[in-house]
């Protein structure tokens, strides 16, 4: 597991870790934020465009817009150096 800093202010909440868990037998990345009680399996084969709109769709749930636009995008360069 590794674990990764965010750093991006949502609502005048600070999210900070971001933790990443790789399963090389199943081919898929867990990844989690305690700080908005979201997580997301991430499958190897996933586009990373398609795949940084589908995490900003389901982080904007629960953060602003811009913010979840910023971290989906870390998520997915985190993931693909993996």
């Amino acid at each position: 597991m590794k674990i990764r800093k965010a750093n991006i202010v949502s609502e005048d909440k600070m999210i900070t870790d971001v933790y990443l868990h790789e399963n090389k037998k199943q081919s898929h990345t867990l990844v989690a934020v305690p700080e908005l009680e979201w997580s997301a399996l991430i499958s190897y084969e996933e586009e990373k465009r398609p795949l940084v709109q589908k995490l900003k769709q389901s982080l904007a749930k629960n953060m602003q817009t811009d913010a979840a636009e910023e971290l989906s995008q870390k998520i997915v360069q985190w993931v693909t150096e993996m």
